[in-house]
């Protein structure tokens, strides 16, 4: 696992070996995992972001919408 992003709202972890990434909305306790065609969807996605825009809002606002309806809340017992 490599976290490849981290802000104040999200980390984005890497786990190359699943080929595969995880979105951690740190604010809403929420996480989605994401492998095989998903994964490649959201890395190209992320790709497609401008690189002059690409700042912490830009991208916190993007993993918002992307995880909207698709996380599942971290319940710890």
């Amino acid at each position: 696992m490599n976290v490849i992003y981290s802000s104040e709202h999200f980390w984005i972890l890497a786990y190359p070996a699943q080929q595969g990434f995880e979105l951690f909305d740190k604010d809403g306790m929420r996480t989605l995992f994401l492998q095989g065609a998903s994964a490649r969807h959201f890395y190209n996605a992320m790709e497609e972001i401008p690189e002059a825009e690409r700042d912490y809002a830009t991208i916190d606002a993007f993993l918002d919408d992307y995880c909207a309806g698709s996380a599942r809340p971290i319940i710890i017992h």
